[in-house]
Protein backbone atom coordinates (compact mmCIF):
# COMPACT_ATOMS: atom_id res chain seq x y z
CA UNK A 1 0.00 0.00 0.00
CA UNK A 2 2.79 2.41 0.94
CA UNK A 3 4.64 1.66 -2.29
CA UNK A 4 1.51 2.44 -4.30
CA UNK A 5 1.09 5.78 -2.50
CA UNK A 6 4.76 6.63 -3.12
CA UNK A 7 4.38 5.88 -6.84
CA UNK A 8 1.33 8.14 -7.04
CA UNK A 9 3.19 10.93 -5.24
CA UNK A 10 6.19 10.57 -7.55
CA UNK A 11 3.96 10.81 -10.63
CA UNK A 12 2.34 13.96 -9.20
CA UNK A 13 5.73 15.52 -8.46
CA UNK A 14 6.94 14.71 -11.98
CA UNK A 15 3.77 16.13 -13.52
CA UNK A 16 3.85 19.32 -11.47
CA UNK A 17 7.50 19.91 -12.32
CA UNK A 18 6.95 19.37 -16.03
CA UNK A 19 4.03 21.79 -15.87
CA UNK A 20 6.08 24.35 -13.94
CA UNK A 21 9.07 24.25 -16.31
CA UNK A 22 6.77 24.20 -19.35
CA UNK A 23 5.08 27.37 -18.10
CA UNK A 24 8.48 28.93 -17.41
CA UNK A 25 9.47 28.25 -21.04
CA UNK A 26 6.11 29.70 -22.15
CA UNK A 27 5.15 26.49 -23.92
CA UNK A 28 1.64 25.15 -24.25
CA UNK A 29 0.90 21.45 -23.87
CA UNK A 30 0.38 21.36 -27.62
CA UNK A 31 3.76 22.95 -28.34
CA UNK A 32 5.57 20.57 -25.97
CA UNK A 33 3.69 17.65 -27.49
CA UNK A 34 4.74 18.73 -30.99
CA UNK A 35 8.38 18.89 -29.91
CA UNK A 36 8.08 15.37 -28.45
CA UNK A 37 5.97 13.99 -31.32
CA UNK A 38 3.13 13.14 -28.91
CA UNK A 39 -0.37 14.52 -28.41
CA UNK A 40 -1.23 17.35 -26.05
CA UNK A 41 -3.51 14.82 -24.28
CA UNK A 42 -0.42 12.72 -23.51
CA UNK A 43 1.28 15.78 -21.97
CA UNK A 44 -1.86 16.53 -19.95
CA UNK A 45 -1.98 12.98 -18.59
CA UNK A 46 1.66 13.19 -17.51
CA UNK A 47 1.08 16.56 -15.84
CA UNK A 48 -1.94 15.18 -13.95
CA UNK A 49 0.07 12.16 -12.78
CA UNK A 50 -2.01 9.74 -14.84
CA UNK A 51 0.73 8.43 -17.12
CA UNK A 52 4.28 7.12 -16.68
CA UNK A 53 6.58 8.39 -19.42
CA UNK A 54 9.57 6.24 -20.34
CA UNK A 55 13.05 7.23 -19.21
CA UNK A 56 13.87 8.20 -22.80
CA UNK A 57 10.81 10.47 -22.90
CA UNK A 58 11.76 12.02 -19.54
CA UNK A 59 15.23 12.77 -20.93
CA UNK A 60 13.70 14.41 -24.02
CA UNK A 61 11.32 16.47 -21.89
CA UNK A 62 14.21 17.61 -19.68
CA UNK A 63 16.27 18.55 -22.76
CA UNK A 64 13.43 20.61 -24.22
CA UNK A 65 12.73 22.30 -20.88
CA UNK A 66 16.49 22.86 -20.37
CA UNK A 67 16.68 21.15 -16.99
CA UNK A 68 18.46 18.07 -15.70
CA UNK A 69 16.19 15.00 -15.62
CA UNK A 70 16.54 14.63 -11.85
CA UNK A 71 15.11 18.13 -11.40
CA UNK A 72 11.79 16.81 -12.69
CA UNK A 73 11.59 14.51 -9.64
CA UNK A 74 12.48 17.05 -6.93
CA UNK A 75 9.78 18.25 -4.56
CA UNK A 76 9.50 22.01 -4.95
CA UNK A 77 7.54 24.62 -3.07
CA UNK A 78 6.83 26.90 -6.01
CA UNK A 79 3.30 28.09 -6.49
CA UNK A 80 1.77 27.24 -9.86
CA UNK A 81 -0.74 30.04 -9.32
CA UNK A 82 2.14 32.45 -9.96
CA UNK A 83 2.90 30.77 -13.28
CA UNK A 84 3.80 32.50 -16.51
CA UNK A 85 0.82 33.82 -18.46
CA UNK A 86 0.72 31.94 -21.75
CA UNK A 87 -1.75 34.28 -23.46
Amino acid sequence: MLLKIMKIMLKKILGNNIKYYRYAKKLTQEQLGDLLNVSCNYIGRIERGQHNPSLDKIQLIADILEVKPYELFKENDYNLKNRVNLK
